[in-house]
């Protein structure tokens, strides 16, 4: 049975990382200078450490900045009337949320840590002004942005046409490739504060039925899932049984 949460170490007092993981992400959709690695990561300067299970945004609001996520996880999420939520996206070290927030008006989800998290809001003009002056971070972004574009059409894939097994299994394949690109996972696994009702929040299924699926991929000797850590035991097999392919995480041009 899966543990309450996975979580990552406490807020500041994480394994030290070659390059900020906004360097890490964006320079895998393209070569960045120097120049532009070092304005990348002063983004993540003055960085706030937040609570678990808090919200950065919220439905409705008119955002003047966006959101970088430094250290942890968050999600974009919305509730219907009755308390349901549903997971429309999760917000990983050097995510950046939402760099086109001049166009957005007022938000229709809100964004919340799912654990605990070191945040850095970046003005709206802070971030024109950057874009402005550095081209490869302006491409790097939209390829990004498109990523994220296909990500949400897979996620659409997973809950239309997937199995339980076959989603969750997608799920814990494609946090794996992403926590991978940014340094925050070896092939073994990685650490992630997510309960089963998070997975079932995202995936469209029970708390009940996700805890079945653990078992099962436990059973399959696939991965382990439990405690503080995702241990992936056949790395080939889970991304067999996910059908997963992890092209759309770099569009046509990265």
């Amino acid at each position: 049975m899966m543990a309450s949460a996975l979580a990552p170490p406490e807020c500041g007092h994480h394994a030290p990382r070659l390059l900020h993981p906004i360097v890490r992400k964006l320079a895998a959709f393209g070569p960045l200078s120097a120049a532009e690695e070092a304005a990348l990561a002063d983004l993540g300067a003055g960085a706030q450490c937040v609570e678990g299970r808090q919200d950065l945004v919220t439905e409705g609001a008119a955002p003047d900045h966006a959101v970088l996520i430094v250290e942890g996880v968050a999600c974009r999420y919305r509730h219907r009337p009755n308390g349901a939520r549903q997971i429309t996206g999760h917000l990983l070290p050097g995510d950046l949320c939402d760099p086109d927030l001049v166009h957005l008006g007022r938000m229709n989800h809100s964004i919340g840590t799912l654990g605990p998290c070191r945040v850095a809001r970046v003005p709206g003009e802070v971030l024109a002004g950057l874009t402005a002056r550095h081209p490869g971070i302006a491409r790097a972004l939209r390829l990004a942005k498109l990523a994220e574009e296909e990500t949400t059409r897979e996620w659409l894939m997973n809950v239309g046409c997937r199995s339980a097994i076959e989603r969750v299994a997608h799920l814990l394949c494609e946090l794996h490739a992403r926590l991978g690109t940014v340094g925050w996972a070896t092939r073994a696994g990685y650490d992630l504060p997510l309960t089963q009702q998070d997975i079932a929040d995202t995936a469209g299924l029970s708390n009940v039925h996700v805890n079945r699926v653990l078992q099962q991929l436990r059973l399959m000797r696939l991965v382990e899932v439990g405690g503080r850590r995702v241990d992936v035991l056949d790395r080939a097999g889970l991304r067999r049984v996910a059908e997963f392919q992890d092209g759309y995480l770099r569009p046509t041009g990265a």
